[in-house]
């Protein structure tokens, strides 16, 4: 449903909170010293946004206490961009441009604030005047600077996520469409062009596994990037 109120929408956002609560909650419950493949699966996936993402991006002082956020934003964003490959779900919960602006907004005010933490009242001034700048066009760059940096990154993290997860979801739905008609509806010559496009829409499913997965780390690569921009001790 696309109207207010609770829907299709909310509930698989609700279930996949759920689904990494008990999934991770399971897996370090017992905390074996030779792990399962339960306890395995949820330390390897842990240690890679951890290590990866925290630690490789943002640095070894400062990232353990951004690994949770990390942490949370890659599992939730991956399990509700895959709702879209999932039969009977089916619809990728970050393709609502509210979902990837509520996201994109956690992230911008925890940045913002890490900054102000880090530098005071001057991070705005850091954020904003590169070092080594001519006086003569200091004024521009301080005009770009904000605005790519405090209005344009927090739109294109949002819309990045929300445009492939919806263009991906449509071309899944054209594709099967298509396959349908010409495999059943579809008469003559046109009828063997359905074989093609269901060739064709099994290649695009299983590509937008993989976008749906590169999303959810990009999405968070992006993160630790702009946490890292925002503790540096220069820009």
């Amino acid at each position: 449903p696309t109207g207010e109120g609770f829907g299709k929408q909310m509930l698989l956002i609700l279930i996949s909170v759920i689904i990494i609560g008990w999934f991770f909650v399971a897996a370090a419950r017992k905390g074996q010293m030779v792990p399962g493949r339960l306890q395995f699966l949820g330390e390897w996936s842990y240690n890679f946004v951890r290590n990866s993402i925290g630690r490789d991006i943002i640095g070894e002082k400062d990232f353990k206490s951004f690994t949770p956020l990390l942490f949370t934003l890659f599992f939730f964003i991956l399990i509700n961009n895959l709702w879209g490959t999932i039969p009977l779900a089916q619809l990728p919960t970050t393709s609502h441009v509210g979902t990837a602006y509520a996201l994109a907004a956690i992230v911008y005010f925890t940045w913002i604030i890490v900054g102000i933490r880090k530098h005071g009242l001057g991070y705005f001034k850091f954020a904003t005047v590169p070092s080594g700048v001519p006086m003569a066009i200091l004024p521009l760059v301080e005009l770009i600077e904000i605005i790519s940096t405090f209005l344009v990154r927090p739109i294109t993290h949002s819309l990045r996520l929300f445009a492939t997860m919806l263009s991906g979801h449509l071309i899944i739905m054209l594709a099967g469409a298509g396959t349908s008609f010409l495999l059943l509806e579809a008469e003559g010559l046109l009828k063997p062009l359905g074989v093609l496009t269901l060739v064709g829409g099994v290649a695009m499913f299983l590509f937008e596994v993989l976008i749906q997965v590169l999303q959810a780390y990009v999405f968070t690569l992006l993160t630790a990037i702009y946490i890292q921009g925002s503790i540096a001790e220069e820009h």
